[in-house]
């Protein structure tokens, strides 16, 4: 499987090919295309849809750091033609069905629409191929957006309030081998988060907890596990910025965090589940469109929560709807008193990454920080909420080259919002009008004066995250600074 290494040594990979052994040979800089293109020719196979598998027959993630596996031979085997008739089949039901959404007939297409969802989730659960099931489950979630724009309303929820759809099979996406290269990466600040598939971030997701105990802490089901996790990727949609590849990288944050601080000798493994699980439901079903715009446009959601944190309330209720699901809920066999500390801890901390409420967290931790008190649940608590804060918005921390796609991301989703505003006759802030903000205004104020002062507040307790985590803000700092200074002087 992929990892963030950088080493320049090139991968050597063996294959069974009809009984011989094949040497591949090939660049860590190739891309996952080049590498199936030059597996299938080695292979003898024409180039198209393949899997390569271990000799268990579990499947290896083609990139440029697939483990390397003499003398267990890998095989390369085609994907059927049988597979690829049902993509085209299911494309094209799908292309009718959107073609329709585009149509204003809403109300007499919606019994069709959730009858032709109903058939396409029977064929998934009827047994389709590992490769097919993401595809389907991609397109059904495709659908499932396109409902929520056509709709008049501005979110959906089923007839019995929840919108949650967990998967009711058991979930079988495929089995990935971690390499000791990707788990050490896991834990590092540098982990580069766009290298991954939504398959391979659930597995990762799913190692977190086995390796920080959790599971056994809380005598988490695994097929639960792995069931959860599937319905808490389904629930975050399609944002440019906040969906599920963010939520993997504030979890996968968290986890390098705990790790970096030491946090398994310091807090409870109660509180590392609660650490962990609120950041990988911190974002549930966000709709990419932040609280003012919910306030200002007086949504449902801001209605419904009184205009207080409408987001971060909406995030909770997600997330513990899923819970509430027997099939889901990981903390079944917690004791139920337990469990309510850990559901308001959990609340707790989700509420707390509402930017209105960042300086009252702050300034709480700052209060404790140089008498701080491992012992002391006030303590404690206060640290969490800074620390679920850093890892929300600590995208600055990591290199520059995967910092700043995740600021494009940031610029996109705050264009559309603006744009809407200006569409609806409803404020637009500065910082989200594209006809007034570039790259370097939008960080350099931000990582002065919200991420600089945070990180640094955090290490006068954990001295040992200045180099990795508070020196890179600096120099994110002064990266923009000099961005802004050539702007300024090709604007003079």
């Amino acid at each position: 499987m992929g990892s963030s290494s950088s080493s320049y040594a090139p991968r050597k990979i063996y294959l069974d090919v009809d009984g011989k052994v094949q040497k591949v040979v090939f660049s860590r800089h190739c891309s996952p295309c080049d590498i199936r293109e030059l597996l299938c020719s080695s292979s003898n196979i024409p180039n198209t849809a393949i899997m390569v598998v271990d000799p268990e027959g579990a499947m290896v993630s083609i990139d440029p750091t697939m483990p390397t596996n003499c003398p267990n031979l890998y095989k390369v085997v085609p994907l059927s033609a049988g597979q690829v008739e049902k993509d085209d089949m299911f494309h094209s039901v799908l292309s009718q069905v959107a073609e329709q959404f585009n149509a204003f007939h809403i109300t007499e297409l919606k019994t069709e629409l959730t009858n032709r969802l109903a058939m396409l989730e029977k064929r998934v659960e009827e047994g389709l191929r590992v490769v097919e099931i993401e595809k389907c489950k991609n397109d059904l979630r495709k659908l499932r957006d396109e409902m929520r724009l056509n709709c008049s309303c501005k979110y959906s929820f089923s007839d019995d309030g929840k919108k949650v759809t967990p998967r009711r099979d058991v979930p079988n996406y495929p089995k990935y081998t971690l390499s000791q290269e990707t788990i050490e990466a896991l834990k590092k600040p540098t982990f580069d988060v766009w290298h991954w598939e939504h398959n391979e971030m659930l597995s990762c997701l799913e190692f977190m907890y086995h390796d920080l105990g959790l599971v056994k802490e809380f005598n988490m089901n695994p097929i639960t596990l792995k069931r959860w996790l599937l319905a808490i990727q389904e629930n975050y949609r399609n944002n440019p910025f906040h969906n599920f590849r963010h939520c993997f990288c504030v979890s996968q944050m968290m986890y390098g965090m705990i790790h970096l601080c030491n946090l398994q000798e310091k807090l409870t493994l109660t509180d590392l589940g609660i650490l962990m699980t609120a950041a990988v439901c911190h974002d549930l079903d966000h709709p990419g469109y932040n609280n003012r715009y919910q306030i200002n446009a007086r949504t449902e959601l801001a209605v419904r929560y009184n205009d207080i944190s409408p987001l971060e309330n909406h995030h909770c209720a997600v997330a513990f709807q899923i819970l509430s699901l027997p099939e889901c809920n990981i903390f079944a066999n917690v004791d139920p008193e337990v469990f309510k500390k850990i559901r308001q801890a959990i609340i707790t901390l989700i509420l707390a990454t509402d930017m209105a409420r960042h300086s009252e967290a702050l300034e709480c931790f700052k209060q404790k920080v140089d008498n701080f008190d491992f012992t002391n649940e006030e303590h404690v608590t206060c640290l969490k909420k800074v620390l679920i804060k850093c890892c929300d918005i600590s995208n600055e921390v990591r290199p520059t080259e995967v910092a700043e796609l995740w600021v494009d991301c940031l610029l996109e989703e705050y264009f559309m919002q603006s744009d809407r505003e200006k569409s609806e006759g409803l404020p637009v802030a500065p910082f989200m009008d594209r006809d007034k903000v570039t790259k370097p205004t939008a960080q350099i104020g931000f990582i002065k004066f919200v991420l600089i002062p945070m990180f640094e507040t955090v290490m006068r307790l954990f001295p040992q995250i200045e180099e990795i985590m508070v020196q890179p803000l600096r120099d994110s700092r002064d990266h923009y600074e000099e961005l802004k200074q050539l702007e300024d002087a090709m604007t003079e």
